[in-house]
């Protein structure tokens, strides 16, 4: 389950989850436009009909979603770091904050998974610790509230898509 708190001064979202998938493999579901997508969303709520993104320093990335009453919104930003599959930094540069930049910090840390066999709990593969940090929020600490929420979803979501298979069209 994903855990989410904001920082004593509203300025940060502290974001995190276990996803039974190597960190490659999360790596990739979080960075290729085609895939994220493919989970990134609730019908009931909203969902990405469009993305772009240039997965290097210095490049550039956008969403385009829809809410479910047909509101458009755009996210747009530039990857500061890409050290895959380890870490992602990126802007966040949203329709629907104003002209707030904030700053999104992914960091995937390998840990093992553990089965149960009848000679008791053995490693059965790798997953990843997934730890997100959202900033640039001072001047909006609402925002930070709101995302803090958001952010709990989307890691359901993320998790959904790597251990199930689940997408935006399966998801109820």
């Amino acid at each position: 389950m994903a855990t989410a708190t904001i920082t004593p001064n509203k300025d940060t979202v502290l974001a995190e989850i276990f996803i039974a998938a190597p960190p490659d493999r999360v790596f990739q579901a979080i960075s290729d436009p085609e895939q994220l997508s493919r989970w990134w969303g609730q019908n009931s709520l909203y969902r990405i009909v469009e993305r772009t993104a240039d997965v290097r320093l210095g490049g550039k990335w956008s969403a385009v979603g829809e809410g479910a009453d047909g509101t458009k919104f755009r996210i747009d930003g530039e990857y500061l770091e890409v050290d895959p599959p380890h870490r992602l930094v990126h802007t966040w540069v949203a329709s629907y904050m104003g002209q707030i930049r904030t700053v999104v910090h992914w960091d995937l840390e390998p840990k093992p998974v553990h089965g149960l066999h009848p000679s008791g709990p053995k490693k059965s593969g790798t997953g990843t610790m997934v730890k997100l940090r959202h900033e640039g929020f001072a001047t909006n600490p609402a925002e930070a509230i709101t995302h803090g929420d958001g952010w709990k979803r989307v890691f359901g979501w993320l998790q959904a898509y790597l251990e199930e298979g689940q997408t935006v069209d399966t998801r109820k």
